[in-house]
């Protein structure tokens, strides 16, 4: 019941940051988006991400900040087993399935719908 609980929090107050940076500054949800990822990857270097897994379970692994530490974990990882060579490798190792899930939806969705101007 706990991880319920940590889950809610945890999305619950990143979009709350994420709603007050955008009320109060002049940035917009793109920049707040790519904020969002540099501070998941910021964590993951640290170890700190994991940890935040661990207590909020599925609650740390949808939000935006998730992708930034997939990207890392993935690069972090490759790079013990291949060396430097890993980092170009290994990036998308553990986000292949949402970028290309992200890519095929977006054409469908343009195919099927008309935007408007």
């Amino acid at each position: 019941m706990n991880t319920y609980l940590y889950a809610f929090l945890f999305c619950g107050f990143v979009c709350m940051i994420s709603e007050l940076i955008l009320d109060n500054t002049k940035l917009t949800p793109g920049h707040v988006t790519s904020l969002f990822v540099v501070i998941g990857a910021f964590l993951d270097i640290f170890g700190i991400y994991d940890k935040i897994v661990l207590y909020a379970g599925a609650g740390a692994i949808i939000p935006i900040t998730s992708f930034g530490h997939l990207l890392i974990h993935g690069a972090m990882d490759a790079t013990q087993n291949s060396g430097i060579i890993g980092i170009a490798l290994g990036i998308f190792n553990l986000t292949s399935a949402g970028i290309s899930t992200a890519v095929i939806m977006a054409f469908l969705l343009a195919v099927f719908f008309k935007p408007k101007h």
